[in-house]
């Protein structure tokens, strides 16, 4: 099955191999069709098998020729016009742009003087100091590369969860549907929300093992089986590896428990079984205290556990902990103490401070961001154009006029909504942690932004001092994505989330997590650090466009794993508190 995020990696392909071709304006296009691609709501390739062209060319961002290269790829698997411009620079652009600093210019640029397609050529280029010798390029610029190749190697082995949890969704579903099957449930890093998964784990309770498996082989999506056996079987589904595993009902409360993971907390989980004389694994819980060899087999004991995962919990005398938290983290202290956070929900979430238009680089108006927020039911909601400066290409950026402007016609918008709309704006934090605003500007805002867009291969303790100097800013509200990393793309800011936790505190500063998929950006254990620093946070969703409003899932879950509960998240204050917080 041709996933939506599969048809946008072709097209961001297509950009970066244009870009580093030298083509203008034409990168930018499969850009937006690229992100509008990933963010539709349903399966474009239903579309192709269903003839619908109209509906095709009918998604923002994508016309006629577009269309026609969505539904080549969908029917053959490839697209002649992509493999031509692969075959003219066969650069590895996905490897190799993860080099923070080298985006496909540059990686064009270093094909054409040094023929470097991969990431072991590159490596080859600076170790032989060949890189500095390029126009344009000099000695920093080649000691980074050498720097983050080992990033760059490892994050690609890995799928941005905003795209492998949509098909484990759909792989529960239609596991759902199956009549034989009693429970299913995903496991494994997906469950507990990481940023990235290495593959999708499912399982599923059912007396009918191989009949179950059976049928998850031949579902109509699988592209390919990997194997398959009486248990457990591995197929992919696009891009991404799709593991189930099939347990006998009264197992499966502890084969969840057990392959949810983290290992780390399964580990420490089991160790305070031991201290109780207990035993868990995936077959359950088993008393163990009048057994003289208690590792005899895995079943040895009195099985006291293990048909639902809660029991598994209960056994030890612990309620059960969410599957955000089980990373080994201090959760089963805090449990046993009943002190376990009464996490954030979805629910909670009363509005977004962090969203764009056309005005910059979005790709609506803000009366149709607006409607969208109120059909959420959002009591206010915030629209946050960048502003000019460093990081912001060409004219994305607005100026103070321009800012100014845009005010005038957020108000006006704001006259006739549903809901509160805030005045905002993306501030650039600089390489020294300010913001270029005229005080004229900041007094007309509702919300102040500021995020780092530039300057991101700072040593920590720079990039330290120049976050904390910005989380002490009195005209900046949210201090937004602030490591500025790109997940499989780039690092970003390495920095001591303490220090900035704690300048944020002191100055009633909320850190933002950022819920693009690709940011999750402050992520959990950042999350956490702040918190115990004192300092709020708000999620946001960075929204370009009414679809990618549903990226608060992504934010919410991504709070969670840092034990956020309502508090301690902005947006999920009344109308008044953000006010006051807004100073």
């Amino acid at each position: 099955m041709t996933t939506n995020a599969e048809l946008a990696a072709r097209f961001e392909e297509f950009a970066d191999l244009l870009e580093a071709d030298g083509v203008e304006y034409k990168p930018r296009a499969y850009r937006r069709a690229a992100e509008n691609v990933r963010a539709h709501p349903s399966p474009i390739a239903d579309r192709v098998d269903t003839g619908d062209r109209a509906a095709i060319e009918n998604i923002d961002g994508v016309g006629d020729a577009i269309a026609s290269k969505i539904v080549e790829y969908v029917e053959t698997g490839s697209i002649e016009e992509l493999e031509e411009l692969r075959a003219e620079l066969p650069i590895d652009m996905a490897d190799i742009t993860r080099i923070e600093g080298v985006g496909p210019k540059t990686a064009g640029k270093l094909y054409r003087e040094l023929g470097v397609e991969t990431l072991d050529d590159l490596e080859a280029a600076a170790e032989a100091g060949e890189i500095q010798e390029v126009k344009g390029f000099g000695p920093k610029t080649e000691q980074n590369i050498l720097d983050n190749l080992e990033f760059a190697r490892t994050v690609g082995q890995r799928q941005l969860l905003g795209e492998a949890r949509p098909l484990a969704d759909d792989v529960l579903a239609f596991l759902e549907s199956l009549e034989a099957v009693e429970r299913c449930e995903v496991a494994g890093s997906i469950r507990r929300w990481r940023a990235t998964i290495g593959d999708v784990d499912a399982l599923v309770a059912t007396d009918a093992r191989e009949d179950v498996i059976d049928q998850f082989v031949a579902w109509d999506s699988v592209d390919d089986e990997i194997e398959s056996g009486p248990e457990k079987a591995s197929v992919r589904v696009g891009e991404i590896r799709v593991d189930l595993r099939v347990v006998v009902p009264e197992e499966f409360g502890s084969a969840l428990q057990y392959f949810t993971g983290s290992k780390d907390h399964n580990v420490s989980l089991r160790n305070y079984a031991i201290e109780r004389g207990m035993k868990l694994n995936e077959y359950g819980a088993f008393d163990v205290s009048e057994i003289d060899d208690p590792d005899a087999g895995q079943r040895v004991g009195e099985r006291v556990a293990g048909e639902t995962e809660a029991g598994m919990y209960d056994a030890l005398g612990l309620p059960s902990i969410p599957p955000e938290l089980r990373e080994d983290r201090g959760e089963i202290e805090a449990a046993e103490n009943g002190e376990l956070p009464a996490l954030v929900t979805r629910d909670d979430i009363r509005g977004d401070f962090h969203t764009h238009t056309e005005w910059s680089d979005g790709n609506t108006t803000i009366e149709t961001m607006v409607e969208a927020a109120a059909e959420r039911g959002y009591d206010y909601f915030g629209i946050a154009d960048h502003a000019e400066g460093p990081g912001i290409v060409g004219e994305m950026g607005l100026s103070d006029t321009e800012i100014l402007e845009q005010v005038e016609e957020i108000r006006a918008v704001g006259d006739d909504a549903e809901l509160e709309v805030l005045a905002g704006i993306e501030a650039n934090v600089d390489a020294d942690g300010e913001i270029d605003l005229s005080d004229e500007v900041i007094d007309e805002l509702d919300v102040i932004v500021a995020s780092t867009h530039s300057a991101l291969d700072q040593d920590a303790e720079t990039a330290t001092d120049r976050l904390v100097r910005a989380a002490e800013n009195p005209a900046i509200d949210v201090l937004g994505h602030p490591s500025g990393r790109l997940l499989n793309q780039r690092s970003g800011l390495d920095y001591d989330v303490t220090a900035v936790g704690r300048a944020a505190a002191e100055h009633d500063t909320a850190l933002e997590v950022n819920s693009d998929p690709r940011r999750l950006d402050l992520w959990g254990s950042a999350v956490q650090a702040v918190l115990e620093e004192g300092a709020p946070i708000a999620i946001d969703t960075d929204s370009h466009q009414p679809a990618t409003l549903e990226y608060m899932r992504w934010g919410v879950h991504t709070a969670r794993r840092g034990w956020a509960e309502p508090a301690d998240v902005v947006n999920t204050w009344d109308l008044a508190a953000v006010r006051e917080f807004l100073h």
